[in-house]
């Protein structure tokens, strides 16, 4: 296996913050899987997800996360991560998976507006029904969860990390 740290978890709960915070404390390069599909795609996110809809973004994201063949690196990946089986068995295979846990309030406080912050919701859904959807399926892939307390800093989260990836 190799040792690499792999966050997972809601829009806005704090992987690239915390991911590359922890990648500068620990001398690690730092990977945020969102820039690799940018970078495979040549576009933005939300350029694919209006050309190609949810599918072909979900699809895009999975091909994307499946390239990624690095160690000891820090990685974050986008909250819709989690409907990849293949996404997340490859994941699991080259590092440790820590999710980010943040309370439904939190997330609702960070986000605001869902659409105006490209988060990947299917027609129909609100974020209460994202945070419902998901939250089980980061806790069956993470390997370990920081649960993020309301009003801690992130340097605290970070020494939080530290402890728990020890």
């Amino acid at each position: 296996m190799k040792n690499n740290l792999i966050f997972i978890g809601m829009p806005s709960s704090g992987k690239s913050t915390l991911g590359r915070l922890l990648a500068r404390e620990l001398d690690r390069p730092f990977i945020d899987t969102d820039d690799v599909i940018r970078q495979i795609n040549g576009c933005e996110l939300h350029e694919i997800m209006d050309r190609d809809g949810l599918d072909g973004f979900l699809q895009r994201e999975v091909e994307a996360i499946c390239t990624v063949d690095v160690d000891n690196t820090v990685i974050a990946t986008g909250g819709s991560a989690i409907y990849s089986p293949a996404g997340m068995e490859h994941l699991k295979k080259i590092g440790t998976v820590i999710y980010v846990a943040i309370s439904y309030e939190t997330l609702e406080k960070r986000v605001g507006d869902p659409h105006l912050r490209g988060v990947v919701l299917a027609p129909g859904k609100t974020l209460r029904d994202l945070y419902e959807e998901r939250v089980p399926l980061y806790e069956k892939y993470a390997d370990l969860t920081l649960v993020q307390a309301d009003g801690e800093t992130t340097r605290e989260s970070v020494s939080r990390l530290l402890e728990l990836i020890k």
